[in-house]
């Protein structure tokens, strides 16, 4: 049975690296839809994952949209629906963050930090919900700073752990669908948000996107039901 996957925040990083694996190796998923801003990494993410593609027999759509732009982000899911029909699994992977001091926040940060994070992974569940929307797989890309609360990344870390507890919930509540909510919360990952969180750090003594993706393609194969839990945590 072909299946159609959506990725948001692909044009780099897990979101880029989940894409192309889902592309490169997981046979059942024949369309796959990338969401991203419009930026010059979209622009390359969708020649080359496109070229990937149409070498895999495969089908890229690629949707750029700001997913901290809620009517933005609204509208676009009503037009990949309609292009695409149903979404089978959905990665919600884009993310923000400005870490600073509590002192030093400013509101309409944290407001976009919450946005970006959580209230966009909302509102694609019930957007495609409403248009009826039947998913088989929800991942939600938490951090383990949404467990452990760090100081200076007060807004990121708060955001993190609503994505936690709203994974938690939608387990229950889409169970009776057959839909499977999972929460993955990566460690230290070498992405451009954990050059914000660390920018003094060493990316190549941390865990890689493509280390992440593997995870999440895990999740989409067969053997995926066996490993869920209540929230998924891989570090190095």
């Amino acid at each position: 049975m072909s299946k159609s996957a959506l990725v948001t925040g692909a044009s780099r990083g897990i979101g880029y690296e989940t894409a192309r694996r889902f592309i490169e190796s997981v046979d059942d998923i024949t369309t796959v839809i990338i969401v991203a801003r419009e930026s010059d990494a979209f622009s390359q993410a969708r020649d080359e994952l496109g070229a990937l593609a149409e070498a895999r027999g495969k089908t890229l759509v690629a949707h750029p949209a700001d997913v901290g732009d809620l009517e933005a982000l609204r509208t676009a899911i009503a037009e990949i629906r309609r292009a695409v029909g149903n979404v089978d699994i959905l990665i919600n992977n884009a993310g923000y963050t400005n870490p600073v001091p509590i002192h030093q926040v400013e509101f309409a940060d944290f407001e976009r930090t919450m946005t970006v994070n959580l209230y966009a992974p909302f509102t694609l569940i019930q957007e495609l919900l409403h248009l009826g929307n039947t998913f088989e797989l929800i991942v939600n890309i938490a951090s383990t700073a949404g467990i452990t609360g760090r100081s200076g990344w007060l807004t990121y870390s708060a955001s993190k752990a609503a994505v936690i507890n709203m994974s938690q919930v939608l387990r229950e509540e889409l169970a009776i669908y057959g839909t499977r909510v999972v929460c993955l919360s990566p460690g230290r990952t070498a992405t451009a948000l954990r050059r914000v969180l660390a920018p003094t750090e060493d990316p190549t003594t941390i865990m890689q996107p493509e280390h992440v993706a593997q995870v999440i393609e895990a999740f989409a194969s067969p053997v995926g039901r066996y490993i869920d839990s209540e929230n998924i945590v891989v570090r190095l």
